[in-house]
């Protein structure tokens, strides 16, 4: 198996850097930004600090009255509806967003769900999957006119830990011979996430665009967790005994402020001029997990890394090739 080039920059941020840290001193002036679930969580405060430096905003949401009410904290921030369940919503948003002539310099690919119950799109294609993967494959590639405009873009997109639940099963993508489970489902969006990211880079950066795969860490205090029994994440040791958050960078466990440090970092530093098609964590890009560590990395949350199957170039464009047939 071949794998990117996942060498660490030594960034100066790390585990416990904020959002506003790893952006000071970084001027987005006359730059357009795309961050899908741009109204809660993350993604809320992803979008306030890129606007905060200057960037115009544009928020896709398929709740688009609680997405303004969110965003009343982003003065002059866009929305437009789009549901990623819904390729005709996909289609028209990035229709009216490339009618409008604007270059695309930040497309972060933030939104997603998380070991949801069985459910499938109209085309019976398995929730997760559509959601976090495919619902983001359609908008960037239709988004790609005004991305190549930018003449210098970045492509984010937003995976997990959760890689290590599963790689992607090119022989049952949509759980129509195997037993559907919750996290093993959410593995392989995740993995598909990470692999995306790959194949976007590798397709784009001779027209100037980059892209990179981020883990965000473990954001209690988000929606994304609503389906998990909150007696799994005490067992995990993420919830104290009163039910709150326990914060511990180190071990991933993070405020809204830091999980949204790396995506922030791998939109707009300066330092990943030139790179592309990696996978980041706590602000830097993160080694490959080897084989002797694999144990320890999948069963503990203070090892960094990320598995070779989820930078593997060649099961990148295996997947580029299968979504695009997928979404045909």
């Amino acid at each position: 198996m071949t794998t990117t080039a996942q060498q660490p920059l030594n960034s100066g941020f790390g585990a416990a850097s904020t959002a506003e840290e790893v952006i000071k001193g970084i001027d987005l002036t006359g730059k357009v930004a795309i961050v899908t679930g741009g109204y809660s969580g993350i993604g809320l405060e992803t979008a306030r600090v890129l606007r905060a430096a200057g960037a115009e905003i544009v928020v896709p949401a398929r709740d688009v009255e609680r997405a303004r009410t969110a965003l009343k904290a982003v003065p002059g921030a866009e929305v437009e509806y789009l549901d990623l369940l819904d390729p005709a919503s996909i289609d028209t948003f990035a229709e009216k967003f490339l009618a409008s002539g604007r270059p695309l310099h930040l497309l972060v690919n933030n939104a997603g769900i998380m070991a949801t119950p069985l459910a499938r799109d109209a085309r019976g294609y398995e929730a997760q999957f559509a959601i976090n993967h495919l619902g983001h494959f359609q908008l960037t590639t239709r988004l790609w006119p005004a991305l190549v405009a930018a003449k210098g873009a970045r492509v984010v997109v937003l995976s997990s830990r959760g890689i290590r639940f599963a790689g992607v099963d090119f022989d049952d993508l949509n759980f129509e011979h195997r037993t559907y489970e919750p996290f093993l489902a959410y593995g392989q969006s995740k993995t598909a996430n990470a692999l995306f990211a790959v194949e976007v880079d590798r397709r784009g950066k001779k027209d100037g665009i980059r892209a990179f795969a981020v883990h965000p860490g473990l954001i209690i205090d988000t929606g994304l967790v609503k389906h998990i029994d909150p007696a799994m994440l005490q067992a995990a040791g993420a919830l104290d005994s009163a039910g709150e958050p326990i914060r511990d960078p180190e071990r991933q466990m993070k405020t809204v402020q830091q999980g949204a440090a790396t995506t922030v970092w791998a939109a707009t530093s300066p330092r990943l001029d030139g790179l592309g098609g990696v996978y980041c964590e706590n602000v830097d890009i993160t080694p490959l997990v080897t084989p002797e560590n694999e144990a320890a990395w999948a069963t503990g949350d203070t090892i960094p890394g990320v598995l070779p199957r989820a930078v593997d170039p060649e099961a990148a464009t295996r997947l580029w090739e299968v979504s695009e047939r997928l979404i045909a």
